[in-house]
């Protein structure tokens, strides 16, 4: 399969670049305590520099660079058990400006920092993104003829072209850009058919069946619309034949084709023909006559823009602008619900009856979520949302991440007695090993496939 460098290449740059701002920031938010409570910082980095840096400078008692090995940063605390291992300097009796020597209170805002960070880093970032671009939603109630099933596995499921889906285990769906998320984490879907409700169960391991179906990313469900004109090539079938932008198409050789369903089934019945169509310009009924190709296509592609959609009243938006002032607690609630979504979703990962685990992916799945082409709305909307992942998976109480040194911090605060350095030393290394298995099995699934038995 040929690789599209220009897209793999802008998408890699995107990641770069995002994860290089989140990182920084990170490390950024254990640096400044520290420097607050008169530490020592020996070393900031962003990514790793085992053997060689690709740039660094001293500046100071610090030494700034960046390191060959894309797999986070740092920053070295003089007499801190971390990354380095650095056990001669804790083998020195304990100096003032030392992280051990710190009291425990300092200690732990300096462990915090980091996740602190990524948190404020994640709401100004959400807050920005309302402020500059607003909101944009689709109300179900907006969905005119419901929904059209884009994905084979939901039709599997049960659901229908024309379903209004009215709630996820209970929950009233309101807006059309949550269902996706909603459907992942629900187990009971309440729809309504030709004006009949019925009930929809899901699957515990829908994730893993999505997984092994290797989708593409499209969403389960578009708006149903009317089949009208959108892109029409000049080469095209249906440009010769006379088809303009945002015409419909009513009938296919007499029969009616409201929907794509029925457009596709009267032009596949005709596949290599010339064909008959009757379609709606402005309001104007014209007849036009094409020819359908041996693979049953006529050339063009419909609307599938959600503002093309809204102008021509086929489905509704909701839009609301953000003050400068407003935009901030409206960034912290939408950093709160991505915090949420994210926890279910990982709790998901960790039961293997739902196969989520099979989609676990390194950098080549978080590259993969860029879009092709540059966008700055889409770029800070996903760093946002690695900056909040960064955040949880940081807090874990996992020896070697910054949950794991607060967990020994606050046990020291509870019971007054310090671990010791040997305790720390063989907690880090055990958490450091504890790591590399995840890490090496996500970026192997995103390669090999191992998740799904390739």
């Amino acid at each position: 399969m040929a690789i599209d460098w220009a897209n793999a290449g802008s998408k890699a740059a995107q990641l770069i670049l995002s994860l290089s701002l989140i990182v920084i920031l990170h490390e950024f938010g254990h640096y400044l305590p520290a420097k607050i409570f008169k530490c020592r910082v020996e070393k900031f980095f962003l990514f790793f520099d085992p053997w060689f840096a690709l740039v660094k400078k001293k500046v100071g008692e610090t030494v700034y660079g960046i390191g060959w090995l894309p797999l986070g940063g740092y920053v070295k605390i003089a007499g801190m058990v971390d990354e380095s291992m650095d056990k001669e300097q804790m083998k020195q009796p304990p100096q003032p400006w030392e992280f051990r020597s710190k009291p425990a209170w300092q200690r732990l805002i300096i462990m915090l920092g980091g996740v602190t960070m990524n948190i404020l880093t994640a709401f100004v970032i959400y807050a920005m993104i309302l402020y500059t671009w607003g909101e944009k939603k689709i109300p179900m109630s907006g969905l005119t003829y419901g929904v059209s099933v884009s994905d084979s596995l939901m039709y599997e499921m049960g659901f229908r072209n024309g379903d209004k889906i009215l709630s996820v285990n209970g929950e009233s769906i309101t807006y059309f850009d949550d269902l996706t998320k909603k459907l992942l984490l629900g187990e009971k879907v309440e729809i309504e058919r030709d004006g009949v409700k019925q009930t929809i169960n899901l699957p515990v391991n829908l994730i893993g069946k999505l997984v092994e179906k290797k989708r593409t990313g499209l969403p389960f469900f578009l708006p149903r619309v009317p089949v009208i004109a959108d892109v029409i090539p000049d080469t095209s079938n249906a440009y010769k034949a006379g088809l303009k932008r945002l015409d419909q198409i009513t009938t296919v050789e007499g029969i009616a084709t409201p929907f794509y369903e029925e457009y596709k089934k009267a032009v596949d019945a005709h596949k290599g023909e010339m064909v008959t169509l009757t379609v709606d310009r402005n309001g104007v009924t014209d007849t036009l006559h094409a020819n359908i190709t041996k693979d049953g296509a006529l050339g063009f592609y419909r609307i599938f823009d959600p503002e093309t959609m809204d102008s021509l009243g086929l489905i509704k938006i909701e839009r609301k602008e953000y003050s400068f002032l407003a935009s901030f607690p409206a960034g912290v609630h939408l950093a709160g619900e991505t915090l949420g979504s994210y926890i279910d979703q990982f709790k998901k990962v960790l039961s293997p009856k739902t196969g989520a685990y099979k989609g676990v992916g390194g950098f080549k799945a978080i590259g993969s979520i860029f879009p092709s082409m540059w966008d700055w709305q889409s770029f800070w909307t996903i760093t946002a949302f690695l900056s909040v992942i960064l955040a949880f998976m940081n807090i874990l109480p996992i020896p070697a991440l910054d949950g794991g040194h607060v967990l020994f911090t606050l046990l020291e605060m509870i019971t007054g007695r310090k671990p010791s350095q040997k305790v720390l030393e063989y907690a880090q290394v055990i958490g450091m090993v504890l790591l590399l298995g995840p890490l090496i099995y996500a970026n192997g699934n995103d390669w090999f496939g191992w998740g799904r038995g390739k």
